[in-house]
C-alpha cells in the first residue's frame, strides 16, 4: 500500500509541475462525480432474511473414567453404583438461519445448530425476537427446518446453485462470535468439495468469504441476492477463518427441506450396490482413459439395482445425466433422491457404455446394507442381516478393498461392535455411529475375533 500512495504521490507532483498554470490543467477527479460500485443495495434486500438462533439445551455426558468401570464385573467387584448413569450438562449456543418461507415461517439451519435443544429463539435484523420449534433435521445432509409464523417476515428467494461457477462473487450472511448480520464478501473457491464429513453426504461450495464460529446455518447469497447455499463448516486449526468456508447448495437443501416439511425427516433411497473409486490400476484393468466413476463390488439381491440389470464389475459413470466421478458422489447422488423416484444410470460394462433405468427402494425394505454407510473401512465388503436376528453376514469380500485389508472375509458373522450387540444391519449401523474406530466381534468358524476398522 504504501507503494502505491509513494508512485501516486509521484505522478502527483510531475502533473503540478508539468501544468503552465498550476492546478487549472489537472482532469477533474472522475470518482466524484460517478456512482461507486457497491453491494449494499443487495444487502439490504437480503439481510431482513439472515436471522439469529440461540439455542438451550442438555446433553449427557460419561465423563473421564476408568473405562473397566464400564464392565459389570468390575463395578460388583469394586462395589461401584450399578446405575452408572452419564452426567448431563447444560449448554447454550448460537448460530443463523435463512428465512425462506414467509408465510409459514419456515427458517433453514444446520442441524448441528439445533441438536439437543430444548429451547430456540430465534432473533430477527428489526430486532423482534420469538420462539422456534423444529419440523424436522437431518444429521446426515447437516440440515434442519424451523418454524416460527411471525407477521412480516422477509423470506429469501432460493437460486440455482447448479449454474454456480468457481470465481462467481458470493455473499456470506450470518451472526459470526455473535456479532449479529455480519457481512463477508468472496468468491466461489470450488465447487463439489467431499470428504470433510465423512459420514455426511457431501457436496459442498468452497468459498473464500469469511465464514466464522456462528455463521453455521446463515446464508452465501449470489450477487442478486439469491440463496445458493447454507454456510456449514470451516477448515482452521484455529478455530477462526482462514479463507476455506463450506456451505451446502442450496440444490441440495431444496430436496432435504421439502422431505423435512413433508414427513419430518429424509426417506432416503437405497440402489443396493457395493462401490468403491476406479483407481489408476482398475482403470488400467478395465481398460479406461481417465480414473472416474464407481465400480460396482456386488449387487444385493432384489434390490433396485439387480432390477434394474446391474451387474457386478459394471462402473457406474453417471445419474440422470450427471457425471459420477467417484463413489464418494454417487453415494451422495443416490442419497439425495426420494424413495420411488426413476433414476437413468450410465453405465460401461465390458467397455461399452450402456443405459438403465432403476426405481429408488426405501432403504428399510433393502435386505442389504451399503457397508461404506456404516464406516469407510468395510468399504468392499457385502453385508446382509443374518437370519433370526444372528448379527450381520459378510455375503463376500472385494479383493484389495478396505475391508479385505483389515482382515475381515466372506462368511465372517459380525455379532457386536465394542461391548454392543448387534442383531442386524440396522442395529450395526446404530452402534457405529459417530465412531472413528471400530472393534468388531468377528464369529469365523468355531472362532471368535476382534478386528478393529476405521
Amino acid at each position: 500500500m504504501n507503494f502505491r500512495l509513494t508512485l501516486a504521490s509521484a505522478s502527483l507532483a510531475a502533473a503540478v509541475l508539468a501544468a503552465p498554470t498550476g492546478f487549472a490543467a489537472l482532469p477533474a477527479n472522475p470518482v466524484a462525480d460517478s456512482p461507486v460500485p457497491s453491494l449494499a443495495p443487495m444487502v439490504k434486500r437480503a439481510s431482513p432474511s439472515v436471522v439469529n438462533i440461540a439455542t438451550r439445551g442438555t446433553v449427557k455426558e460419561k465423563g473421564q473414567r476408568n473405562p473397566l468401570m464400564d464392565d459389570p464385573f468390575f463395578r460388583r467387584f469394586f462395589d461401584a453404583p450399578p446405575d452408572s448413569k452419564p452426567r448431563e450438562r447444560q449448554f447454550q449456543s448460537a448460530g443463523s438461519g435463512v428465512i425462506v418461507d414467509a408465510k409459514n415461517g419456515y427458517i433453514i439451519t444446520n442441524h448441528h445448530v439445533v441438536e439437543n435443544a430444548s429451547e430456540i429463539t430465534i432473533t430477527l435484523l428489526d430486532n423482534r425476537s420469538f420462539s422456534a420449534k423444529v419440523v424436522g433435521s437431518d444429521e446426515g445432509a447437516d440440515i434442519a427446518v424451523l418454524q416460527a409464523k411471525q407477521p412480516n417476515l422477509v423470506a429469501m428467494p432460493l437460486g440455482d446453485s447448479a449454474h454456480l461457477e468457481v470465481g462467481d462473487f458470493v455473499v456470506a450472511i450470518g451472526n459470526p462470535f455473535g456479532l449479529q448480520h455480519t457481512v463477508t464478501a468472496g468468491i466461489v473457491s470450488a465447487l463439489g468439495r467431499s470428504g470433510i464429513n465423512p459420514e455426511g453426504y457431501e457436496d459442498f461450495i468452497q468459498t473464500d468469504a469469511s465464514i466464522n464460529p456462528g455463521n453455521s446455518g446463515g446464508a452465501l447469497v449470489n450477487l442478486k441476492g439469491e440463496l445458493v447455499g447454507i454456510n456449514s463448516a470451516i477448515l482452521s486449526g484455529s478455530g477462526g477463518n482462514i479463507g476455506i468456508g463450506f456451505a451446502i447448495p442450496v440444490n441440495m437443501v431444496k430436496g432435504v427441506m421439502d422431505q423435512l416439511i413433508k414427513y419430518g425427516q429424509v426417506k432416503r433411497g437405497i440402489l443396493g450396490v457395493n462401490i468403491y473409486n476406479v483407481t489408476p490400476e482398475i482403470a488400467k484393468e478395465f481398460g479406461l482413459a481417465e480414473s472416474t466413476g464407481a465400480l460396482v463390488a456386488g449387487v444385493a439381491p432384489g434390490s433396485s439395482a439387480e432390477k434394474a440389470g446391474i451387474k457386478t464389475g459394471d462402473i457406474i459413470t453417471s445419474i440422470n445425466g450427471n457425471v459420477m466421478k467417484s463413489a464418494s458422489e454417487l453415494r451422495n447422488s443416490i442419497g439425495m433422491l426420494r424413495v420411488g423416484d426413476k433414476v437413468d444410470i450410465g453405465v460401461l460394462r465390458d467397455g461399452k457404455p450402456m443405459k438403465v433405468t432403476a426405481l429408488i427402494a426405501e432403504r428399510s425394505e433393502a435386505e442389504t446394507a451399503n457397508a461404506v454407510d456404516i464406516a469407510q473401512g468395510l468399504e468392499g465388503a457385502d453385508l446382509a442381516d443374518a437370519p433370526a436376528g444372528a448379527g450381520v453376514l459378510v455375503r463376500s469380500v472385494q479383493d484389495g478393498s478396505p475391508a479385505s485389508q483389515a482382515g475381515i472375509k466372506a462368511n465372517d458373522l459380525i455379532v457386536g461392535v465394542g461391548r454392543t450387540p448387534i442383531s442386524n444391519t440396522k442395529s450395526f449401523r446404530e452402534a457405529a455411529k459417530g465412531a472413528n474406530v471400530l472393534v468388531l466381534n468377528v464369529r469365523r468358524g468355531s472362532a471368535v475375533f476382534l478386528i478393529p476398522i476405521r
